[in-house]
Order: structure tokens, then C-alpha cells, then sequence
């Protein structure tokens, strides 16, 4: 079947003269590219459950077969790439360096964009042949690629890529990690806003062999500023006499290449299309994020938000030098180092109090635990909450409140717990009489209480502030948080001590 009987035959199904059929089952990468593109597939079960496959065995079997390279290549292409990646970890140098050549330049270029890490492999082919797979592959998964390579690597192999693929990679490449521009591929359909409906279908045809991003067409005018986009379902339904103005909606979402990741992403994902155009400062089109991209671009947030809730000023990897590693956590460090010194010091501003009564620092530390997991919980609360750009002040009042109410009642509850086994230990343990040992558990129980209601507020707070001046919330860390409640725990927990158990009842 061709590309052209494929269209009638969509066309067919989506105005439902297809014995009653309107659905049809595809895979974006192989319905324009192979002659079994249009795939109506059953699944097998048994007593009524789906059967789980092991497609990595299938493959593993197949190649160890030893049938015809025909009849491999035949049956290696009804598997998807992910599983044909995940059997090629499984082979050794010598029998991936045979399937190469079975399975052909463009599907083991697809197969590579699944590798989690194409260093290994790339390393084994010759660097001409390593450039081919590469030249092949979309762009953004081309500079992933080329980025699991050390310097010397990457340049032998862009010097090697053939000309519209080093234009490609070299653009991407031009972007800083952090723009929008160096996660977009140009894997897309572009047509002239101009065309006639059937102008537009040739051109999809001519289009699709190279890119198969083709759920969404984009539009251009003559000055190739971006018009607007095209469902590819209207643009099959639709009648030759039918104006191409008329299927573009040219209201249509976008982002610009210049754009912070941070700063669209939450836009990206709230659109929850296929795909969305990136356009350059002349309002050009230059690429597009699929959805694919944004899944990739969430998980790296989440990752580096993790990072920074652990304080780090960046995500960490294996292949990281030890340089690159104490550079990410230095900054946070010595930040931390001089906040320690102050709570050090506060300390010292109570030895009247530890000299008096040397048990208090006993309970310290349980203090300053607890009043650091509480905040460090409604950090994690509030920056969860923070990723809805309209939350309105209200709502962020009536989050600080529902914090702070949760950390009262959680502290009431283990001031509760604190009096009780606290007084009992302090009494059998200490050899304190009961009534001492009941003001001094007493002391603790309170502080858990004001410690944990002003960690929630102190972890609510420094977020949503960081949050309104456009800083990453996440960059009021875990570490950050705790220290800052250990400096209010210590100053609470001391200053009831002194003025509750010294100064009133004379304990000592």
C-alpha cells in the first residue's frame, strides 16, 4: 500500500466508509514509512486477561536464530524500537556489529534514540559509520546523542554528518542547556499557507518520508513567519474544493526558542498537545517540543528540583568529575557553614542554661529533628502546590494557615507522647523526682509545639516568597529549611528552659 492509497483509506475510515469502522491503530514512526502502516491489531488473552509479552526475548531469539538476514530484517521491523534497544544491551560488541547492517541505517538510528546511554555504542562503530546513524536520527535525539561523548568524539563525529544534519545539531547546539531551543527537534511538517488542499497533501506526502511528527502540519506565510497549524484528521477529511485557510487555526499555541525551561514548561504541559511550535525573536518557526520532549523535560525538572531540595545547585551524574561534583555542592555548603555557625552561636548564648541544667541538651537534638521535618515537609507541600501559576493570595493564606494548624496539632500530639515516656524516663533513667521530671518534659513537649508550628511557617513562607521574586522555589532547600528551624528550635528550646525551668520554678 502507498503513501496515497494510505490517505484515501484514512479518509475513508475518519467519514466512516469503512465497514463501520472509525478507529485505526498506527505507530507515528512506521504509517507513513512502510507498506504495513495502517496496522488493525488484536490482542491475545487468555481466559479473558491480557497476555504480557517479553518482546526483548522474542528479538533475542530471532537473532540468535540463525535464519536468512531477509527473513530477520522481516521480522526484527514488527518490533518497536524500545525493544529492539533493550535486546541490543543484552548482545555482545561482535553480534550487534552483524545486526547493524540487518536491521539498516535509519531503523538502528531509531533504535539508538531509545539508548539510555548511546556513548558505549556509538564507540563501537567507525567514526564514518557512527556519523551515518547520527546524520540519521531527529535532531534533538542527534545532540543527545553527541552528548553522552567526550569533546574529542563529538567533533570527529559533527565533522563527519552530512550537511542538513550538522545545520541541524550545530543550531541546537548553539542553545544554552537551560532554553527551550536545545530540547526542540526539527522533525515537523511545514507547509505555505497559500497552498490548495491538494497542494498541502502532496506536500505532506513529499514531507512525511523524512519527518514523521505528522499528527499536527504547521503553517507558514511566504515570509516564513509562523501562520498557524493543521490537524492532520481535517486535513484528510476535507474536500479538494475546500479552503486551506479554513482547517488553520491560527490562534495556536507556541513558545519561543530564547524561553527558560522553568519558565514554560508549566504553559507547555497545561496545552497537552502532540506537539508545539518554537519560534525564534522574528516569529519564524525553528522547530517544535513534542510530547515525547515534554516528558523528558519534566522528569529533568523534577530531577533538578530533587538536586536542590538535597542542596545542590545541579543534577549529578556517575560521569561527573570530582571538580564538577564539589562546584554543584560548594555553594550550598558554605552557605549552610556560616547559617551553622549562627545556630553555634545562639547555642553558646545559653551555656548560663546548659551549665544550670546539663539534661536540657539531652533533648536537643529531638527538638531540632522534628522541628526540621516539619518544615521540610511543608516546603515539599507548598512547592507541589506552587506549580499552579494562578494560585491566587488567598489560597496561598489559606495553605500558610492549614500548615501551620497541621504543625500545631502534630506537636500537640507528640508534646502529649513527649510528657509522658519523657517524664517516666527522666525520672527512672535521670533520678529526678516526678515533678521535676514533669516540668522538664514539660519544657520539651512545649517547644516541640511553638518549634513545629513556626517550621511550618517558616517552610511555607520561604518558598512562596522565593516563588514571588522568580526564583526557583526548590532553591530553598531541604538543608536550607532545616537549618533555619534549627536556629528557631534552639532559641525556642533554650529560651523556655531559662525563663520556664530556671527562672520560674528554679530547677536545677
Amino acid at each position: 500500500m502507498n503513501f496515497e492509497n494510505a490517505l484515501q483509506l484514512l479518509q475513508r475510515v475518519y467519514t466512516g466508509r469503512v465497514a463501520g469502522k472509525r478507529q485505526i491503530c498506527y505507530d507515528k514512526k512506521r504509517v507513513f514509512k512502510r507498506i504495513d502502516g495502517l496496522c488493525f491489531a488484536g490482542i491475545e488473552g487468555v481466559g479473558g486477561s491480557i497476555m504480557q509479552k517479553n518482546y526483548v526475548q522474542e528479538i533475542l531469539h530471532i537473532i540468535h536464530s540463525g535464519m536468512p538476514r531477509a527473513e530477520m530484517a522481516e521480522k526484527l521491523l514488527d518490533y518497536h524500537e524500545k525493544d529492539l534497544a533493550d535486546a541490543l544491551e543484552a548482545l555482545t560488541p561482535e553480534e550487534r556489529h552483524s545486526l547493524y547492517p540487518i536491521l539498516g541505517e535509519d531503523e538502528v538510528a531509531e533504535v539508538f534514540s531509545y539508548l539510555d546511554d548511546t556513548e558505549p555504542y556509538l564507540k563501537e562503530l567507525p567514526s564514518n559509520e557512527a556519523a551515518k546513524v547520527i546524520s540519521n536520527m531527529d535532531s534533538d535525539d542527534a545532540v543527545d546523542a553527541l552528548d553522552d561523548l567526550d569533546d574529542s568524539d563529538k567533533n570527529e563525529i559533527v565533522n563527519r554528518l552530512d550537511k542538513d544534519s550538522v545545520d541541524d545539531v550545530k543550531m541546537l547546539l548553539s542553545y544554552d542547556d537551560e532554553e527551550i531551543g536545545s530540547r526542540m527537534t526539527t522533525n515537523y511538517i511545514c507547509i505555505q499557507n497559500n497552498m490548495t488542499i491538494r497542494q498541502a497533501m502532496s506536500e505532506l506526502v513529499k514531507q512525511a518520508g523524512e519527518n514523521d511528527n505528522i499528527s499536527m502540519l504547521y503553517v507558514v506565510d511566504e515570509k516564513e513567519h509562523f501562520y498557524g497549524a493543521i490537524e492532520l484528521k481535517d486535513l484528510i477529511i476535507a474536500r479538494a474544493g475546500d479552503a486551506l485557510e479554513g482547517l488553520i487555526v491560527r490562534s495556536y499555541p507556541y513558545v519561543t526558542d530564547r524561553e527558560k525551561i522553568s519558565d514554560c514548561i508549566d504553559r507547555i504541559v497545561d496545552y497537552a498537545e502532540h506537539s508545539l511550535p518554537v519560534l525564534n525573536e522574528e516569529g519564524k518557526l525553528v522547530g517544535i517540543i513534542t510530547s515525547s520532549d515534554v516528558v523528558e523535560l519534566v522528569g529533568d525538572e523534577m530531577s533538578d528540583d530533587y538536586a536542590k531540595l538535597g542542596g545542590l545547585t545541579g543534577e549529578e551524574d556517575l560521569k561527573e568529575s570530582i571538580f564538577e561534583s564539589v562546584k554543584k555542592r560548594l555553594p550550598w555548603l558554605v552557605a549552610l557553614l556560616f547559617l551553622g555557625m549562627l545556630v553555634s552561636s545562639v547555642v553558646g548564648a545559653f551555656e548560663s542554661v546548659v551549665a544550670v541544667l546539663p539534661i536540657v541538651i539531652c533533648f536537643q537534638s529531638m527538638v531540632l529533628d522534628m522541628a526540621g521535618n516539619v518544615g521540610t515537609q511543608s516546603l515539599a507541600v507548598t512547592i507541589r502546590v506552587l506549580v499552579d501559576e494562578n494560585l491566587t493570595t488567598s489560597k496561598k493564606l489559606h495553605l500558610l494557615f492549614k500548615e501551620m494548624r497541621v504543625g500545631l496539632v502534630n506537636g500537640a500530639l507528640l508534646a502529649v507522647m513527649a510528657l509522658g515516656f519523657l517524664g517516666v524516663y527522666i525520672h527512672f533513667f535521670k533520678a529526678y523526682a516526678w515533678g521535676q521530671a514533669f516540668l522538664l518534659s514539660g519544657c520539651v513537649g512545649i517547644s516541640l509545639i511553638v518549634a513545629m508550628v513556626i517550621s511550618s511557617l517558616v517552610g511555607t513562607v520561604i518558598p512562596m516568597l522565593f516563588h514571588k521574586i522568580h526564583i526557583d522555589p526548590a532553591v530553598a532547600s531541604g538543608p536550607l529549611i532545616t537549618t533555619i528551624n534549627d536556629l528557631v528550635a534552639v532559641v525556642v528550646y533554650y529560651g523556655l528552659a531559662m525563663v520556664v525551668l530556671i527562672d520560674l520554678f528554679h530547677l536545677a
